[in-house]
């Protein structure tokens, strides 16, 4: 059975970063695809970030150049830092991972995970 724990959500101004973490377990070697979504009230599951098991990534363009995913492969953990948030940022933002073939073209809509995390909240005040 394949986990996701998360950690590093909180809550931040304007401006300020975070850092979360995924841990995944329950499988061997490294997933196909791996990233970072998020839902707000009210809207649609939002793909914010992915790499794939070559370790090439994909921004969503609301994040781009504020978001960066970096993983430490021995610790099977994806990270995302966080910077210059703003209140748009805040959702409830979930690890998920596909653990057999490419990422899918729909991950910006939320597609193509096969296994995901609790979720943690991530809120940005103005």
């Amino acid at each position: 059975q394949v986990q996701l724990v998360e950690s590093g959500g909180g809550s931040v101004q304007s401006g300020g970063s975070l850092r979360l973490s995924c841990t995944a377990s329950g499988y061997k070697g490294m997933p196909y695809c791996m990233g970072w979504f998020r839902q707000s009230p009210g809207k649609e599951r939002e793909g914010v970030a992915i790499i794939n098991s070559g370790g090439d990534t994909n921004y969503a363009d609301s994040v781009w150049g504020r978001f960066t995913l970096s993983q430490d492969n021995a610790k099977n953990t994806l990270y995302l830092q966080m910077n210059s948030l703003q209140p748009e940022d805040t959702a409830v933002y979930y690890c998920a991972t596909r653990v057999w073939g490419a990422c899918s073209a729909s991950w910006r809509a939320g597609g193509g995970m096969h296994y995901w995390g609790q979720g943690t909240q991530v809120t940005v005040s103005s």
